[in-house]
């Protein structure tokens, strides 16, 4: 496990800084509760130095995210916040813990024959394609395995997601990779850099699969190419894997578990 000091300083400081662009900060008794554009919500979070977190604090949270239409979410790191897992409990919500871990010694990976992977551009007209192969990967575990076989969503909410992930990829907020075979996108992924007093910190997120194309090593490969992409400009790389047996693929690519992190749903469950 890494043992360098202040990472999880670093990444709690990641955390408060990356809503600032987005979302006006609502301070909730010990939370953080950032509210901007619902295409883009941002969860709330224990104040750094703040107040205990209590069940009051939750339920508070959770009405001012109703309010601005936003999803009710609340995300930390127990090992900076212990007593918030206890009051989200408390207010009735479900905990669910996810290893943390960070880009220690990257090893790179060579992808399936005929995978090839690109950085995506923010005029790539196929934006929306590569966010349902994301969708649908985390959705329905058996999905299918050909992007052309989803269904388009032209909702206005689908417009305004893609609309927002363009203006980040132009700014240099996220920065999207695609996996592509035939032609077809089968798994993506991004990592989002932030400026945190001239060091940068980025988190990897939405590694993604197609259901049906799991297990010849496309997740990892994705996520090692983002760490490696990430590692250019950032000083440190960080992910939440979404269970213990996805956090050792991770590991196999050069992570390291530094802590946990903690989310839970704020919606009251039925």
């Amino acid at each position: 496990m890494p043992t360098r000091p202040g990472l999880l300083e670093c990444i709690e400081r990641y955390f408060a800084a990356a809503p600032l662009p987005d979302a006006v900060i609502h301070r909730v008794g010990g939370l953080d509760v950032p509210i901007g554009d619902p295409a883009w919500p941002y969860p709330a979070r224990p104040r750094t130095g703040g107040d205990p977190v209590t069940a009051d604090d939750v339920r508070a949270a959770v009405a001012r995210q109703e309010e601005a239409g936003l999803p009710a979410a609340l995300e930390w790191v127990p090992e900076c916040s212990p007593g918030t897992a206890a009051a989200a409990r408390a207010a009735g919500l479900t905990v669910e813990e996810l290893p943390l871990l960070v880009a220690d010694d990257p090893v790179e990976l060579v992808l399936p024959a005929g995978v090839r992977l690109y950085v995506v551009g923010a005029d790539d007209p196929e934006l929306p394609g590569y966010q349902r192969v994301a969708a649908t990967a985390f959705a329905n575990p058996g999905g299918p395995a050909d992007v052309r076989d989803l269904p388009p969503d032209s909702s206005a909410e689908a417009r305004a997601r893609t609309a927002v992930l363009r203006e980040r990829i132009a700014s240099g907020r996220t920065v999207m990779m695609v996996a592509v075979e035939d032609g077809r996108p089968v798994a993506v992924g991004s990592h989002q850099p932030v400026d945190i007093d001239g060091s940068t910190v980025s988190e990897v997120v939405g590694v993604a699969t197609l259901p049906r194309l799991r297990g010849r090593g496309l997740g990892a490969g994705m996520a090692s190419a983002l760490a490696a992409h990430a590692a250019e400009n950032a000083d440190l790389v960080f992910l939440a894997a979404g269970d213990d047996d996805v956090a050792r693929v991770y590991e196999r690519v050069g992570f390291a578990r530094l802590a946990t992190c903690a989310v839970a749903d704020l919606r009251p469950a039925c």
